[in-house]
């Protein structure tokens, strides 16, 4: 496949993950492996233009007006290509002049605002510096070590956060630096085009970046940056690569401008599927959920159903079903009891701030009104005391088991001796945890007896309350209200009362378990989905892998 043919074939990479940015990395892998233009036997030799480099280099140097940087062994630093006949590799600080800059005193306000520009690492995500936000005055310039940099100087960024360190800029202005910034200025703009070493040193990213490891705290150094090897082509064959690689990478902009463009009217048309269903979950509007032209995304698939179950909006209510009130009133006794318990906190305690309207035989309850609702009470965990868990054999879960549930806890990492059991309670198999630290307002639902430690509140329905089931689902729509209620401390919690307060919608007994039923047929589906998004897009992703491997592989004879 040749690289034309790989970029009209883009719909069906389309998919992969990151599928826009691998192709700009294989343009940029291309061309730095002489594979993007032809080479042509009548160029003249990088070796002669090498040394032509070299005379106008010895010349600066002799008229003071460039110094020689030359030192230390190449870098290879993702430069591993057998080069073509015609290259040369050479040493960065061979061929550019290298320069950094300073920070002019800040004790000093006249050095500030004037009319030079001052890059500073974060200007080099621009790509190509036309302007920048930073001024110093001639003042600041004179008294610092900053010197104004020639236009058409490739910058690299030595330090900074996030993905700052090793992003190289052609600077297309005159301008001045910051110490974070390296400018390497060919000695001949002629003879060595900028943007060449920029495409070429962009495509080495990754490798410059960890040329000093992953830690953020160790940046480049001018040294290492003169030191990075530079395959260097004739002249007339970077022309070549310089306009083949600007072509193909204002294609890859084409393509990513489709692409978001038709990810955008994706997402208008998933909203409107949901709205559609939301205001008429039908089964004709079911099915355009799950229709491939929507391209909703799961997570909110599986949020608009949880929506409507708990809203009383996903299947049909049954007139001779009997009213939540009723069986609720059996538990009148537990209900004066739990408001009166409501006092500890709870923000939610007025009925007359119902979240929604309710259909008709359904109720407000809160959790104490509807059974057991109580914190665990462990406060000991592994770490802090050892002896409770030697030859242990009851389970205990925590927060974060919790947080992997997925509706069922199923996992558990740490088992109770009789001695910790008797400090603490076993809660049966059915019981639904609420975190109220660390992961906060997590749910799930056990799938065995275990403990838990006072940082999960557990609920059991009283009778005839079928299941926990239900008000799992409805946790899962609170979550995100509950966190609102959490202070930003460094250990984020709420407290048993804000759930104890917490006003929560309950449907009949029969439509209860309807509302289950559909949700977990539907769950089902959205699973069934999810995997074929998965499967697609692996597919696209191993193709992809497949052709990049075909274009970039051993050099054919």
């Amino acid at each position: 496949m040749t690289l034309e043919t790989f970029f009209e074939k883009f719909d069906q990479f389309a998919d992969a993950p990151d599928s826009v940015a691998k192709m700009r990395e294989l343009v940029l892998r291309l061309a730095t492996s002489g594979r993007i233009a032809e080479q042509d036997p009548a160029d003249q030799p990088a070796s002669q233009l090498l040394g032509e480099i070299y005379e106008v280099r010895d010349k600066l140097i002799r008229n003071g007006r460039a110094r020689s940087r030359v030192g230390g062994t190449p870098i290879v630093a993702g430069d591993t290509i057998d080069l073509p006949p015609s290259w040369v590799r050479c040493m960065v600080s061979e061929v550019c002049d290298l320069q950094t800059g300073a920070t002019p005193s800040r004790q000093e306000h006249r050095f500030f605002g004037g009319e030079n520009p001052w890059l500073v690492s974060g200007d080099v995500n621009k790509g190509e510096i036309f302007e920048c936000d930073g001024r110093i005055t001639d003042k600041g310039l004179e008294n610092s070590n900053c010197k104004l940099i020639p236009k058409d100087s490739v910058l690299i960024a030595l330090n900074g956060q996030g993905r700052t360190r090793a992003t190289v800029a052609l600077l297309r202005i005159a301008a001045t630096l910051n110490q974070s910034l390296v400018a390497m200025t060919p000695y001949s703009s002629e003879l060595l085009l900028p943007e060449y070493v920029f495409w070429n040193l962009r495509g080495r990213y990754r490798a410059i970046r960890d040329i000093t490891g992953q830690d953020q705290r160790r940046g480049l150094n001018m040294k290492l940056v003169g030191q990075l090897s530079l395959p260097v082509p004739p002249l007339a064959e970077q022309k070549r690569i310089v306009a083949k690689v600007g072509e193909l990478m204002t294609l890859c902009d084409q393509l990513e401008a489709q692409q978001q463009e038709r990810e955008a009217r994706h997402a208008v048309m998933a909203r409107a599927a949901l709205a559609r269903f939301a205001d008429a979950p039908t089964p004709a509007n079911l099915e355009l959920l799950f229709h491939q032209s929507y391209a909703i995304d799961p997570v909110d698939l599986r949020k608009a159903i949880l929506t409507l179950a708990v809203q009383g909006k996903l299947v049909p209510q049954d007139p001779n079903d009997e009213p939540a009130e009723e069986f609720l009133a059996l538990n009148q006794k537990r209900t004066r009891k739990g408001k009166a318990r409501g006092g500890s906190g709870g923000t939610e305690a007025s009925d007359s701030a119902t979240p929604f309207d309710l259909p008709p035989g359904w109720a407000w309850s809160r959790f104490p009104e509807l059974g057991e609702f109580a914190r665990g009470k462990s406060k000991h965990r592994p770490r802090n005391d050892p002896s409770l868990f030697v030859g242990g054999r009851h389970r205990l879960i925590q927060t974060g088991d919790v947080a992997r549930a997925n509706g069922t806890i199923q996992s558990y990492n740490s088992l109770y001796n009789e001695v910790g059991l008797a400090q603490s309670k076993m809660w049966p198999a059915g019981t639904l945890c609420i975190t109220i630290a660390a992961n906060i307002a997590d749910s799930g639902v056990l799938g065995f007896e275990a403990c838990f430690p006072d940082s999960v509140v557990g609920f059991i329905p009283a009778a005839p309350i079928p299941s926990v089931r239900y008000f799992e689902y409805f946790m899962r729509t609170a979550k995100e209200r509950l966190e609102e209620f959490a202070p930003a401390t460094a250990q984020r919690n709420i407290n048993l009362g804000i759930l104890e307060q917490m006003l929560v919608p309950v449907p009949p007994l029969a439509e209860q378990r309807r509302i289950v039923a559909k949700v977990d047929e539907l769950m089902a589906l959205v699973d069934d989905l999810e995997a074929q998004i998965a499967a697609s897009r692996a597919t696209a992703a191993d193709l992809l892998t497949a052709v990049v491997a075909e274009l970039t592989g051993p050099r054919q004879a």
